[in-house]
């Protein structure tokens, strides 16, 4: 779900901005601010490099394995809390400010956030807060040179990611902790799409493709463009997929990964370069349009993974 958690707050955002009437360039702005802190929160994984460290020479499995269950030791936790939402997606609006004195306030109230985490959780909680924060220090600094965003759009564009990323997990592995560092529990169990691991994962990926295509959707309508009329025939190709289901172990949330990086791989459907026959012996051959390559790819892989579910179900 990384890729999910960014579409869905760049959907959400970009279109409370188009609605409001905002041009394209602040709407793409505000947009992937609230994709980049809706990405934020999963810096806490970079822990799991220890545990691939560790089996370093393993086949992809074995590291696949060892990276989540190393990095299951601090996901979802600290950076996935409710409670820290507000203060971090306020030190990126801190740093956006005009007056120099309001942005130096940042460094106190990172420094709380920093201290508060360390006093409940130790050393590796500490850690995992500060890439946290200077995560949200580096997206203020990037919006404070790059964008003409109010201290206020940052504020809310930051707490949309941030809030929304959690709820995002519920699907695919254990229920963060959102009330961090209280003990209340909101949700106590993983939500299940189906009593069958295979079509739980499949509904899964499922509801994150349709994020993707929230965003893309939003981003051309914001863009004036038009995603329908770039899908070319050949995204079709993605139904011969299905075929996989005799190669491919049937996926799980344990054992997802033949399927997730097989089924992204249609999307190589989009990537046909441009070649344009200039004279007849000299062609030329430029890289792909964008908005077709997009477009094709993720339709093929959406035409992939809906085969592959009709064929599992039916079989």
């Amino acid at each position: 779900m990384f890729v999910g958690h960014a579409a869905l707050a760049f959907a959400l955002v970009a279109s409370v901005a188009l609605a409001r009437g905002w041009d394209a360039d602040r709407v793409f702005a505000v947009g992937l601010l609230a994709g980049g802190f809706a990405a934020l929160p999963d810096v806490d994984i970079a822990y799991a490099v220890v545990g691939v460290a560790g089996v370093a020479g393993g086949d992809a499995l074995t590291l696949a394995s060892a990276f989540w269950s190393t990095g299951n030791v601090v996901h979802r936790a600290v950076t996935h809390s409710l409670v820290l939402a507000g203060p971090v997606a306020l030190l990126a609006a801190l740093r956006t400010a005009a007056d120099a004195r309001v942005r130096w306030l940042s460094v106190p109230l990172a420094l709380l956030v920093v201290g508060a985490v360390g006093a409940v959780s130790g050393a590796l909680g500490t850690v995992v807060t500060l890439l946290f924060v200077l995560g949200a220090v580096a997206l203020g600094e990037v919006v404070a040179r790059q964008t003409t965003l109010t201290a206020r759009q940052v504020f809310a564009a930051g707490l949309v990611g941030l809030v929304t990323h959690p709820f995002g997990d519920l699907l695919t592995g254990e229920p963060p902790a959102v009330f961090y560092p209280f003990e209340a529990t909101l949700v106590g169990e993983r939500l299940a799409l189906s009593t069958d691991p295979t079509l739980h994962l499949l509904g899964a990926f499922g509801v994150e493709l349709a994020t993707v295509w929230a965003a893309v959707i939003v981003g051309c309508v914001a863009a004036g463009l038009r995603p329908t009329t770039a899908v070319r025939p050949r995204a079709t190709l993605g139904a011969g997929y299905a075929a996989s289901i005799a190669l491919i172990p049937a996926p799980t949330l344990d054992l997802s990964y033949p399927f997730v990086f097989s089924v992204l791989g249609v999307g190589a459907l989009g990537l046909r370069p441009r070649i344009r026959f200039e004279n007849a012996r000299r062609p030329s051959i430029g890289p792909p349009d964008w908005l077709p390559a997009l477009v094709t790819g993720l339709s093929a892989i959406t035409v992939a993974w809906l085969a592959y579910t009709v064929v599992y179900v039916l079989l």
